[in-house]
Order: C-alpha cells, then structure tokens, then sequence
C-alpha cells in the first residue's frame, strides 16, 4: 500500500499527503538552498523524525512500564555537510517531564537506540542522543 502522495508545488515547495490520514506535510527548501524556508525542508523532516520516532518508541515502553511520560520532549538539531550536501549529524536532547531514577533512564536510552528511523539513517550521519532527568533540564 503507497504510503503518501508527494506533489510539487513550484516554488521549491511540496505537498505530502498522508494516504492513511489524509493528513498533510508542506516542505519548502532551506534559505541557504535556494528556498524560501518557510516549512521544513525535506533534511528537516529527516532529523525530526529520528526525534519523533525516539518519542515514540520510548512511549511504547513507557507505557509497557505503566509510566506516563506525557510532555516529554526532544529538541532536535540538524548538521548540514557539503559536497555532496548532506545531513551529516542528528543531535536529539530528550526532556523528560518527570524525574526518573537511573534504572528507568538506561532502559529508556536503551530503548531509544532501537528506533527504526535511526536503525534506517546511513551509519555515516553521526547520531547523538542525550537525555535531561525531568527538572535537570
């Protein structure tokens, strides 16, 4: 089954369209790429979802553990290289909402390193990921 439907707009500018959902995504390229960036950009998208997905699978577990991690967050910052232009490094900072206790937070980030977007990204984009302990934020 197709997953989404991506249709350019002119512009520099994409519509995704989630098939299952309907539900849609805008890209725009970056500034620095020619673009206007006024949505993400496809290399945006990428890095997001490694964050979305390291929430997600950490979710699962959470709530496998009977733990409610609800407003936890991931900031997720993007390294560009060039030549070829390429995403480079993903850095996630994971905040927890809540303190847990040591034991949780290693099987969480051990978790977290089972994400399939990052089991997926070319072992040659360097990815860091570092957890914040609820108020240590």
């Amino acid at each position: 089954m197709t997953t989404s439907k991506v249709t350019y707009q002119g512009n520099l500018r994409t519509q995704a369209i989630h098939l299952q959902s309907n539900n849609q995504i805008i890209t725009d390229a970056p500034t620095d790429n020619h673009g206007k960036g006024e949505a993400f950009s496809p290399t945006d998208l990428l890095a997001t979802s490694l964050g979305s997905c390291i929430l997600t699978i950490i979710g699962i577990k959470a709530e496998a553990m009977d733990i409610d991690i609800s407003g936890t967050t991931a900031e997720v910052t993007k390294v560009m290289a060039a030549k070829p232009r390429r995403v480079s490094e993903i850095h996630v900072i994971v905040n927890f909402s809540k303190v847990l206790d040591e034991s949780t937070l290693k099987r969480f980030y051990k978790t977290a390193l089972t994400c399939p977007v990052g089991n997926s990204l070319d072992p040659a984009i360097t990815q860091n990921l570092v957890f914040h302990n609820g108020t240590d934020a």
